[in-house]
């Protein structure tokens, strides 16, 4: 590996529960090239900016948005206003969003309602300031599409480190083991999520970052997990599908604690994280749902 640094800025959301060692930015400088991967929301910017100054950053090369969900990617246009030199690499179809991010904002506010409110409005982009994959290429840096989580999503690869988004799902420190869980809001499609994993899982990278959360070193191990728990995930759905609909949700979260030996290491969890991650796992139970009702009986 011959990065020369790698730091981890945290960007946490200290109006919400549990949002501390969850979302994050990382700052990459290797050979002369200064990269910061997910910039996060708008309302983290000030602290962002103030972080790179303190270590010195003047300039950003790229900054690279693995998808352009708010809490990975609402900020970027307020701080291209500090950094106007930097390159934003994003998947080719959410060039438009950025640009003109007026919609994903709407659609934003819809389905996280006060947590986007908490995050701050999407700031657009200005056209000019997106770069190339060929461009980031040519730095040493590889750029592969996984759609799953999202149909925009990006992994990007630099010598052994792999940035992982959110292809892996979500992960958070425990004492005992690992704990993960798979990140499938709507529209989810099981066979294209699986795809995306493979593939990370073929590039053999020895590290990862997590974007919710942390770096790791045995990065094949928790792709593989990745790997497991989603068609695991999946059949607990349709094992549950027959529950009366008021209780399908806490009836898959009861399956799962029976099933998924590192799932149920959410009882590990500090108590407000683990509030957290139960919350977000109606957006995984959703996008599985309807996955899983689109399917035919012989398919279930």
């Amino acid at each position: 590996m011959t990065t020369t640094e790698l730091f981890c800025i945290d960007l946490d959301q200290p109006t919400l529960e549990g949002f501390r060692q969850f979302i994050s930015a990382w700052l990459l400088r290797r050979a002369g090239l200064t990269v910061l991967v997910d910039p996060g929301p708008l309302s983290t910017i000030p602290h962002l900016v103030e972080t790179l100054k303190n270590k010195q950053v003047n300039r950003l090369d790229y900054i690279l948005l693995t998808h352009i969900h708010i809490d990975h990617a609402g900020g970027t246009g307020a701080l291209l206003e500090t950094f106007p030199e930097a390159r934003v690499i994003c998947h080719p179809e959410a060039v438009k969003h950025l640009v003109a991010p007026e919609n994903l904002w709407k659609g934003s506010l819809k389905v996280l309602g006060k947590m986007a409110e908490a995050y701050g409005e999407i700031i657009a982009v200005p056209e000019s300031r997106i770069g190339t994959l060929e461009a980031l290429a040519s730095e040493g840096i590889q750029t592969f599409l996984t759609p799953g989580h999202a149909p925009h999503h990006l992994c990007y690869l630099c010598d052994d480190l792999l940035f992982a988004g959110e292809v892996a799902g979500v992960r958070c420190s425990v004492n005992n083991g690992i704990y993960m869980r798979p990140a499938t809001p709507p529209r989810f499609i099981l066979e294209v999520a699986l795809d995306s994993l493979e593939r990370m899982i073929a590039l053999t990278p020895q590290r990862m970052v997590f974007a919710h959360y942390g770096l790791v070193d045995n990065a094949l191990t928790h792709l593989h997990i990745a790997r497991r728990q989603l068609p695991l995930w999946v059949k607990g759905i349709a094992a549950t599908a027959d529950t009366d609909p008021s209780r399908k949700e806490e009836a898959f979260f009861t399956w799962l604690l029976d099933h998924d030996e590192v799932y149920r290491r959410i009882d590990q969890l500090p108590a407000d994280l683990a509030a957290r991650e139960r919350y977000f796992l109606g957006n995984t139970f959703r996008g599985m749902k309807e996955y899983v009702d689109g399917l035919s009986a012989p398919q279930k």
